[in-house]
């Protein structure tokens, strides 16, 4: 995989499905779990969610006055293609930290707020969902970078 990588804009959580998510200051991810405390983590293969901040501003570009967490996404990136990224792909975050990608985009079966003020949403096609394979720590400013050879992820941790 060619060496690209990016960073973590923020790292958001809420209480409970549904609410857009604020932005938190270090988030713990939690094996096969999620973020701590959020209201989405638990098993399956949408633990967390990933959202570029590129994205975020073609929304903002559209007159919307839309912030990290506003669509529901845990962690917000900016430097990385994340709808392009196969399935399977392994991302470390921040120093210990590593996903895989289960899922590009998502069906939307209700228009949320977002959809109804612009016409349209990111979500549904740029946002992805992943698991949490090894947890740790990760912040704002933390390095996001695809793994080249999954195999060298050391999963007792």
């Amino acid at each position: 995989m060619e060496n690209v990588s990016g960073r973590i804009v923020a790292v958001c959580r809420s209480a409970a499905k549904g609410e857009r998510k604020k932005s938190i200051p270090v988030g713990e991810l939690v094996v096969e779990h999620g973020l701590a405390n959020d209201g989405h983590a638990g098993p399956g293969h949408r633990q967390i969610s990933l959202l570029a901040q590129e994205s975020i501003d073609k929304m903002c570009a559209a007159g919307l006055d839309v912030h990290a967490g506003d669509f529901a996404e845990n962690i917000t990136t900016r430097g990385i293609e994340l709808p392009v990224l196969p399935i399977g792909t392994r991302l470390a975050l921040g120093d210990k930290a590593v996903v895989e990608v289960t899922q590009i985009g998502k069906e939307c079966h209700q228009r949320c707020a977002i959809y109804h003020q612009a016409g349209d949403c990111v979500m549904p096609r740029e946002g992805i969902f992943a698991r949490v394979v090894v947890g740790g720590a990760i912040r704002a400013g933390d390095r996001v970078a695809p793994i080249a050879d999954p195999v060298s992820v050391d999963r007792s941790a």
